[in-house]
């Protein structure tokens, strides 16, 4: 089996570049795969993605050796583990505000004894090598999503669990869950409470030995983060990067364009 690169980055003391897959399409996916992300995850609760086409995105990646992850939709034990066999190297799970989920959690990415994930890996074997089941526990990451004021709560009780690798913190719906509509809605927090929440979370998850990633907007605010000590983030998505691309060229070409024709409206008139 392949390391995952993932945890190669956490052994040699770099933190994990992510990249965000929300856009159905193995070849955007393997566009993304190529520019140098560390990690790339898949998004099946909010991304407009199905499993079906995330098969495909997850093979698309493959030639990259970007270590794939997937965001399941829920906490459903039956999604977490083909997205396994389809050859995600990694979990991020939403919505885990107890100690008790986030052990059921473990249980559906760990084989036994350790967990109750069901042996099939119908495609993963083939991607990563007929040994995968020998060395899958140690090599598949498996983070539990810190989004709520429960979770909040329970954040001790969450990072002792075994086997969890981290914990992954959504700052919007964190922000929700915290404070309600005091604030805008979105990612790159600066309100001083949520900065100080945020780095709480990290330093708690550090204290338990467990990793911390956090979603980012902008890779300024990820280039922070890593200073504030998380070992993964998140910087930007396919939807933001293509959104914010064709944006700048549609608005340069019409500032050009203008240029142009207010210069030639000039030398035409005489500058009347």
């Amino acid at each position: 089996m392949k390391l995952n690169n993932i945890k190669s980055c956490w052994q040699a003391g770099k933190p994990v570049l992510n990249g965000w897959l929300s856009i159905a399409n193995a070849f955007s996916a393997e566009i993304m795969a190529q520019q140098g992300y560390d990690s790339l995850t898949i998004d099946l609760q909010h991304g407009f993605v199905g499993y079906d086409e995330a098969k495909s995105m997850l093979q698309a990646m493959r030639a990259s050796g970007v270590a794939p992850m997937v965001r399941v939709p829920w906490l459903e034990p039956g999604i977490i583990m083909k997205a396994l066999d389809a050859g995600a190297w990694g979990v991020i799970c939403p919505m885990v505000n107890t100690a008790e989920q986030a052990q059921q959690l473990v249980s559906c990415v760990r084989y036994p004894p350790t967990g109750s994930r069901s042996f099939g890996p119908t495609r993963v074997s083939v991607a990563e090598g007929a040994d995968y089941g020998q060395y899958a526990d140690d090599h598949v990451v498996c983070f539990a999503m810190i989004e709520t004021a429960e979770a909040f709560d329970n954040l001790e009780a969450i990072v002792a669990t075994p086997g969890l690798d981290g914990v992954y913190i959504g700052p919007a719906d964190l922000t929700l869950g915290l404070t309600g509509r005091k604030y805008r809605t979105g990612f790159d927090r600066d309100e001083p409470e949520m900065v100080e929440a945020i780095k709480h979370i990290v330093t708690v998850a550090h204290r338990a030995g467990k990793k911390a990633g956090l979603h980012n907007g902008t890779a300024t605010y990820a280039a922070n983060a890593v200073e504030w000590g998380f070992d993964l983030v998140t910087v930007s998505n396919d939807v933001q990067l293509l959104r914010q691309s064709a944006s700048a060229s549609v608005q340069q070409f019409r500032a050009l364009s203008e240029g142009k024709s207010a210069e030639k409206h000039a030398a035409q008139t005489g500058g009347y």
